[in-house]
């Protein structure tokens, strides 16, 4: 029996070295064929991904270049139209994608599954956070980016981009309220937001006593919330499948809209390469006073992208290959594409549609996990959100030359985590929730002007580091479904072998009819 197990196992790692994998190559075959047919092969299985790596080489290029033509601001709004309908296009398939994604998934899954997979994807994202959290104030405090011996750095025309300060309890609050939309239609568009205003009260005790006191009050701001409509989305799914038969019928038209949405999204994503190309033309065109910016706040610059690099390069892939044992570069090999969008476009929500396509055709991830994990991740997983806003408060501190103790580093780690779960998935949504950590430390917000003047390029960053930990997130998932179906597998098997005679009928499991299937008669008659 012993031999038998053996020679199946061989016939199906044979079956399996003849596979094609996703970049094109395919084992045995790859050596018969000539070189120049294999690198044909492998250029078109990657083309997307070269194009897309190559528009943001060309755009760099081309936007250095025209740096030195004296280019009109509608000029340079005409150079980055492309790049505008690219994000115009991403951004409109986000809602049908987070909706019908997280209902078909939900409804898909078994309630108690459902709720494993996204008690284990919450604390590895919660894990991930805190380690970039971590990195962000050590990096900051051995490059000390802030002491500076010609005094602040002055940057002009950017005090109007800094957000009112809030108190940090009205930010936790904001977060819950917009957990539970009141008008689904408006979520789609607008979130809840705490603003104060100021009321007068006379004293009532005869004297001339007047108090002023900052009243909070609630008022709609333009802006998705996307927290509230995958809340939404994951309870409906749930609901769906508790109805049974009565709700399969909505079940079959989310997944055919989530299936429809897909295909544009293949669409999109051959239009990328071009998008980005501009948006990164526009994006250096646009930039004024370079040399002065990066003399003044490079250090700062430096110590955010080094930090990014150090988590992105280090700490994620050796977490993955920790658990799973596969190669961490082959899989950033397969997200290539949306890492590019995610620089071009500084927008996790807007590469959501690209990461779900790709990690699910190279990286192996089945729709179930992808299409659930994935848009909870671009709402509640900003690594590289935590990370600058760390770097960013000790940066502050340091600027104005406060000494910070052991309390409110914790304080920094701990609110930079908590706080990025609300940072939205858009450009510069990470120095909105930046206020919240000034505040709990007692730091200035005026001082976010200077976070500001070079968010473009730490914003992009940071992005690109938040969807790669989405999608090592999907990949690491995937590996425990794989694993437990494995081992279930297993003792199916093993029951099936230890009854023997015993068992009156076999039992109408989908595993055990696969593997009867696969078994030969020779072997069935040994067991």
């Amino acid at each position: 029996m012993a031999e038998k197990m053996e020679e199946g196992m061989t016939s199906n790692g044979e079956v399996h070295v003849d596979e094609p994998l996703a970049n094109g190559m395919s084992g045995d075959n790859a050596n018969k064929e000539p070189v120049s047919e294999r690198v044909k092969r492998i250029v078109k299985a990657n083309l997307l991904v070269i194009l897309t790596v190559a528009g943001v080489i060309v755009g760099v290029f081309i936007g250095l270049g025209v740096r030195n033509v004296a280019l009109t601001r509608t000029q340079i709004i005409y150079i980055g139209f492309p790049g505008e309908l690219l994000i115009r296009l991403l951004k409109m398939i986000i809602i049908p994608l987070v909706v019908c994604s997280l209902v078909s998934g939900a409804a898909s899954l078994d309630p108690k599954a459902l709720g494993k997979l996204g008690g284990w994807a919450m604390l590895f994202f919660l894990v991930t956070t805190l380690i970039a959290s971590a990195i962000g104030v050590v990096m900051a405090f051995i490059l000390t980016p802030g002491s500076v011996s010609v005094g602040k750095p002055q940057i002009q025309a950017l005090d109007d981009g800094v957000p009112a300060s809030k108190e940090v309890i009205d930010s936790f609050l904001d977060l819950i309220r917009n957990i539970f939309p009141s008008n689904l239609v408006a979520a789609a568009f607008q979130s809840y937001a705490t603003s104060y205003k100021f009321v007068t009260k006379n004293g009532t005790d005869g004297n001339p006593n007047i108090t002023v006191e900052k009243v909070p009050f609630g008022m709609d701001q333009d802006g998705m919330n996307i927290l509230g409509l995958v809340v939404f989305a994951i309870v409906f799914g749930v609901a769906l499948r508790k109805l049974g038969e009565e709700g399969e019928i909505l079940i079959k038209f989310f997944n055919s809209f989530n299936e429809a949405t897909m295909v544009l999204v293949s669409w999109i994503m051959w239009y990328a390469p071009i998008g980005i190309m501009f948006l990164v033309t526009g994006k250096i065109v646009e930039m004024e006073d370079v040399g002065t910016l990066f003399a003044s706040l490079g250090k700062y610059i430096a110590c955010c992208i080094i930090g990014h690099a150090i988590h992105g390069f280090l700490v994620l892939p050796l977490i993955y290959f920790v658990i799973t044992r596969k190669n961490p570069f082959t899989f950033l090999w397969g997200i290539l594409t949306a890492l590019a969008t995610a620089f071009g476009t500084s927008s996790s929500s807007a590469t959501l549609p690209l990461m779900m396509k790709c990690v699910e055709e190279n990286n192996g991830v089945s729709k179930h996990i992808s299409r659930f994990i994935l848009p909870i991740g671009a709402t509640v997983n900003m690594d590289g959100a935590a990370l600058f806003q760390c770097v960013a408060a000790v940066f502050i501190a340091q600027l104005n030359e406060v000494s910070l103790n052991f309390i409110q580093v914790i304080t920094i780690l701990v609110t930079a985590t908590a706080s990025s779960v609300g940072a939205a998935g858009i450009p510069a949504g990470g120095v909105l929730t930046l206020a919240i950590i000034l505040e709990a430390i007692g730091l200035p917000t005026n001082d976010i002007s200077l976070i500001l003047a070079v968010d473009w390029l730490v914003d992009r960053t940071c992005t690109v580091l938040n969807v790669e930990g989405d999608a090592f997130g999907a990949g690491i998932l995937q590996h425990f479904v794989d694993r437990s179906q494995k081992d279930e597998g297993a003792e199916l098997s093993e029951l099936k072998v230890d009854a023997g005679p015993l068992m009156a009928a076999p039992e109408h499991s989908p595993l055990l009819d696969k593997r009867a299937a696969d078994q030969s008669p020779e072997k069935e008659s040994i067991m």
